[in-house]
């Protein structure tokens, strides 16, 4: 069974930092396309950052693009978001998702797996 565990979330002044991890098992990790969403209220869910552990090709919106790294440690089968010059608008709550295969995509139903989420709240 594939599970996904989120943690690091928090709350932090506008221009911090952040690191959220994102705890993988249950699944062979390399076979996998990883990413990084996040839903603000009333939005729409966005995907933000996505990594293809096989070939560490990496994918950013352009809202985060400059501020946030996504990264994994293989031995630990854990993807890392490190969250830099955090703005209010960066509010949301954080979710990690899997998807089979891969191909880079941030479309959140192409994802087949999904984290509880961990909530980032930056004050202004």
């Amino acid at each position: 069974e594939v599970q996904l565990v989120e943690s690091g979330g928090g709350l932090v002044q506008a221009g911090g930092s952040l690191r959220l991890s994102c705890a993988a098992s249950g699944f062979t990790f390399d076979d996998y396309v990883i990413g990084w969403f996040r839903q603000a209220p009333r939005k729409e869910r966005e995907g933000i950052s996505v990594i293809n552990r096989r070939n560490s090709r990496t994918y950013y919106a352009d809202s985060v693009k400059g501020r946030f790294t996504i990264s994994s440690d293989n031995a630990k089968n854990t993807v890392y978001l490190q969250m830099n010059s955090l703005k209010f608008e960066d509010t949301a709550v954080y979710y990690c998702a899997a998807r089979r295969g891969t191909v880079l995509t941030s479309d959140p139903r192409d994802f087949s797996s999904w984290g509880q989420g961990t909530q980032v709240t930056v004050s202004s």
